[in-house]
């Protein structure tokens, strides 16, 4: 008898294992799709239109995917060929570069709001509701906008603003232990006061012109970005979603709680802050490139834990996945929608996350722990 109950243990095991991994698939390839749409619609439309096929045909000439000296021009700063024509020119100096970073800040957005909900065990986590977001974008508005010398530094930089944000939340949420409501009430005092001080620096900046840039960088914008914003966040991007993945066992502990991961003889704080470096880290390179964009951070992962559960792997291939078509797809909302105006795709973001939040807040009864 006992042996048959294993045997039924096992085939259920098995089973959810294959439905997790079905469900996996599921939003893989889903958005996939959505990318692969949004990516279509993104380089074939705009100020200079293109037929499908001319589009297309730019996007896959092999005169460009197989050379190195494009590819060495694209990654490494060197001078364009100057055989490109204009429609190459345009797809791939103008349209794929804003995809590419799309899916770079999406993937990273997604990525540390899932971290940080599994750390403070909170769904409410997200960088910009913890005060991350709002440090580290203090940190890049003061290069910005007075020190321009240092912007080959703004991730790092980025991420020491970030850092120092997230200690300062945790340092307040503290009171024999945090909770989930200490630490986003935190997040929100934190965020509030650095956001206050963003738009204190704007009466200190005469250049007209800057004042423009910095303000739809503060709105969380695409626009102009490059190949030289592709370089910057690239290698902070695969660092830090490379060290995401090496986590997942601790991450899967830590959402034990602390009790359990203590007893299971895991170094709580010292592990969460580590692993909170790594979400950190992954926020700066978003808002480096991208500006201050809300809510993908916080419903992306929402969104993934509901279809392929908790399983931290699976969260953070979902998010991985999720993140960039969502961005991607509302950055060309923002682009085509009100054509010629661009509108910053975080005002697209927020106008798509508020009620997707206010939805979940009237859905869930007890929304906010993991």
């Amino acid at each position: 008898m006992a042996e048959l109950f294993d045997r039924l243990a096992d085939r259920r095991a098995a089973a959810s294992r294959w439905y997790a991994s079905s469900t996996l698939a599921g939003v893989a390839l889903g958005s996939i799709a959505v990318l692969v749409g949004a990516t279509l619609l993104q380089v074939s439309f705009g100020a200079f239109p293109l037929t499908l096929s001319e589009a297309w045909g730019a996007v896959f000439d092999p005169e460009i995917l197989f050379s190195l000296e494009t590819w060495r021009a694209f990654l490494l700063g060197a001078d364009n060929p100057e055989w490109f024509t204009q429609q190459q020119h345009i797809v791939w100096n103008i349209r794929l570069p804003r995809i590419l970073v799309g899916v770079l800040v999406g993937a990273n957005l997604a990525v540390s709001g899932a971290i940080f909900q599994i750390i403070t065990r909170n769904e409410l986590a997200s960088p910009y509701i913890l005060g991350v977001s709002d440090g580290a974008g203090l940190v890049v508005l003061v290069v910005l906008t007075a020190f321009s010398e240092f912007l080959p530094f703004v991730p790092v930089l980025a991420a020491i603003g970030g850092g120092a944000a997230f200690l300062l939340v945790y340092v307040i949420a503290w009171k024999n232990g945090t909770s989930p409501v200490r630490l986003v009430l935190a997040g929100v005092i934190v965020g509030t006061v650095f956001g206050s001080v963003q738009r204190a620096l704007f009466f200190f900046i005469d250049d007209l012109s800057t004042v423009m840039s910095a303000q739809a960088w503060l709105s969380g914008s695409l626009l102009n970005t490059d190949w030289g914003e592709v370089r910057i966040a690239l290698p902070f991007t695969l660092l830090a979603l490379a060290l995401a993945f090496v986590v997942t066992k601790e991450l899967d502990v830590l959402a034990l709680g602390e009790e359990t991961a203590d007893s299971l003889g895991m170094p709580v704080e010292k592990m969460r802050f580590a692993v909170a470096g790594i979400a950190v880290l992954s926020t700066a390179a978003a808002i480096s490139v991208a500006g201050l964009i809300g809510f993908v951070g916080l419903i992306v992962p929402h969104m993934v834990r509901n279809v392929v559960g908790g399983d931290s792997r699976r969260l953070l291939l979902g998010c991985l996945f999720l993140g960039p078509a969502l961005l991607v797809g509302a950055d060309v909302g923002a682009r085509l929608a009100l054509s010629p105006i661009q509108l910053p795709v975080g005002i697209i973001t927020g106008l798509v996350g508020g009620p997707y939040f206010l939805y979940l807040m009237r859905k869930t009864e007890n929304l906010g722990e993991v």
